[in-house]
Order: structure tokens, then C-alpha cells, then sequence
């Protein structure tokens, strides 16, 4: 039998999602911090291992250890009908956009990479009200506006102050895209399957995509030092198995607009990490197309919107 820790029937869930507790409040914290560091582990794994291996070890690391949850909790075999969201998740968000992110990273530093991205749940909104029919509310669209200039602002200031080629800061939008892509895409999943069973599969589908690297990744574990070993295993450990978790814990006992809230916090605990471990800061008017970039998020967020429940790293 499963057990309630990491999920709950629908009715707990609203019953919840007006009182979170400290326990839910915790395990949010403790989300958006792993979340922040994986933009900080990727760029510094990132000298020593190609974007495709850097992406097959993480989630094999992860995969391993999500099914080992799973199995704790006897999760059991999704539905057929689970099926379709798990795949196009696993191909998408696992797959292009980790690949992406890993790319992009070697050549943008990791606080403009989490700015850009910060744009997900703007375009998570837009896709919805194409095709789910979620529709255009004023102040979508002028958060996707605010958004949008901010991601210029960013792009423009590191391409022109020579921090970043243009195709890093193009990866970081392909990113950026494929998460929101599968973050739409998994919404049916989850009603027929767990948060956790979801994720779980589809980190196995994405690390299945991405085993053509596994010859670079053999090759590039025999070379690589420790440090970048261990980041290559503390991304797949934390970042993805132990924030995934934590992130559908605090989900099931508060509601989306609240849990979505949170990752406001990403984009200035990554820069504060990326200075204080990697010597990196993004420049002034990088800054402030990020600072954009978020207004526009929590505008789109604020009025009438339901974010998506997917995570970010």
C-alpha cells in the first residue's frame, strides 16, 4: 500500500492548500536552494564533462534513486493513459532541456542562465491558453510583455558586453522552452499518476534518450577529477531526486499559486551562489533584465493564472 507522506487524495490536498504547515513550508525552502545550486554544480561540472554525458549521469543518478523511492512506497505501474505526458516529459524536460541548460552553461554564466529560464512560467501560461484553451487575461499578457523585454534586456547586455556568444544565450531559451513545452505535456499525465511516479519515469525516459552519450560519459568519468564526479552525482542525488520529492511534498499540502511563488527566489539565490563559489556576477543591466524578467513572471502569475506544477531543474 502507498503511503500519504509524498501525496494525498484530492480532498486532503484542498483541505491543505489553505494551511500549509511548517513541515510543507520546509520542504519548499529546501527545493528552491537545491534548485538555485544545480545552475552552480552544472557550470562548474560543466569544464569537465560534455552537456549530453553531464545530462545521461545525472539522471541515471537520479533515476536510481527516485525508483528506489518509488519501490519504498510501492508506487506501482502507472495507467496506460499516463503514458503519452510521461514520454513527451521525459524526452522534452529531461532530455532537450537539461542538455540545453548543460550547453548553454558553458558558455553564459549561471545567473543569467537562471534569469532566462525564470521565463518558463510565462511561456507554461502562454502555451496553456493556446492549447488547453486556458485562455489570454489581460495580465498574461502583459507579463509575457515584461518577460519577454527582460529576456532581451539579459541577452542583449551579455551578448554586447562579450560575456556570452549569442548561441549560449539561445540554448538557455531552447531551455527554456522545452521546460514549459513539457510542463504543459505533463498535465494530463498527472491526472492519472502520481507527481512522484511521473517524475520518476520520466527521468528514465530521459536518461534512455540521452544514452548515446554514454561512450562520453565513460570516457570523460575516467578523466575527470573527484570534484566534478561528485557534482555530476550531487546533481543527480539532490537537484533532481531529493528536490523533485521534497518540491511534490510541500505541493500536496498548499496550492499551485503559493508553491509557485517560490521560485521567484531561484534566479538571486543563484547568483549569490555563483559569486560566492564560481567568482561569477552577471553585469548590472543583466541584472536588471532579470529583475524584468521576474516582474513579468509574478504579473502573468497574480492575475487569474494557475502555474503548472512542474519543476524547474
Amino acid at each position: 500500500m502507498r503511503s500519504d507522506h509524498l501525496d494525498s487524495g484530492p480532498a486532503a490536498r484542498r483541505a491543505a492548500e489553505g494551511r500549509p504547515s511548517r513541515l510543507a513550508l520546509a520542504a519548499a525552502g529546501v527545493t528552491v536552494v537545491l534548485w538555485a545550486s544545480a545552475f552552480v554544480a552544472i557550470r562548474g561540472a560543466g569544464h569537465y564533462f560534455s552537456p549530453g554525458a553531464l545530462a545521461l549521469g545525472r539522471l541515471l543518478v537520479g533515476a536510481v534513486a527516485l525508483g528506489l523511492v518509488c519501490l519504498g512506497r510501492r508506487e506501482g505501474w502507472p495507467p496506460r493513459a499516463a503514458w503519452p505526458g510521461i514520454a513527451v516529459t521525459g524526452v522534452l524536460w529531461f532530455g532537450v532541456y537539461m542538455v540545453a541548460l548543460n550547453w548553454g552553461e558553458q558558455e553564459v554564466d549561471a545567473g543569467t542562465t537562471s534569469m532566462i529560464t525564470s521565463t518558463g512560467p510565462v511561456l507554461i501560461a502562454l502555451l496553456g491558453g493556446w492549447l488547453l484553451g486556458e485562455g489570454f487575461p489581460s495580465g498574461l499578457v502583459a507579463g509575457i510583455t515584461i518577460s519577454f523585454g527582460g529576456a532581451v534586456v539579459v541577452g542583449i547586455s551579455a551578448t554586447s558586453a562579450g560575456h556570452a556568444p549569442a548561441s549560449g544565450i539561445l540554448l538557455c531559451a531552447l531551455a527554456a522552452v522545452s521546460y514549459a513545452a513539457s510542463a504543459v505535456a505533463q498535465k494530463p499525465a498527472l491526472r492519472h499518476a502520481s507527481a512522484l511516479q511521473v517524475t520518476t519515469l520520466g527521468c528514465a525516459v530521459g536518461a534512455a534518450a540521452c544514452l548515446p552519450f554514454g561512450g562520453q560519459l565513460a570516457s570523460q568519468l575516467a578523466s575527470a577529477p573527484w570534484p566534478a564526479t561528485l557534482s555530476v552525482a550531487y546533481l543527480g542525488l539532490f537537484p533532481t531526486a531529493v528536490a523533485f520529492t521534497t518540491w511534490a511534498y510541500a505541493l500536496s499540502r498548499t496550492s499551485a499559486g503559493k508553491m509557485g511563488a517560490t521560485v521567484y527566489a531561484i534566479p538571486p539565490l543563484t547568483v549569490l551562489m555563483s559569486w560566492a563559489v564560481l567568482n561569477e556576477i552577471p553585469s548590472w543591466p543583466a541584472l536588471a533584465g532579470g529583475a524584468l524578467c521576474l516582474v513579468g513572471v509574478a504579473i502573468s502569475r497574480r492575475r487569474g493564472r494557475r502555474a503548472s506544477r512542474a519543476p524547474m531543474l
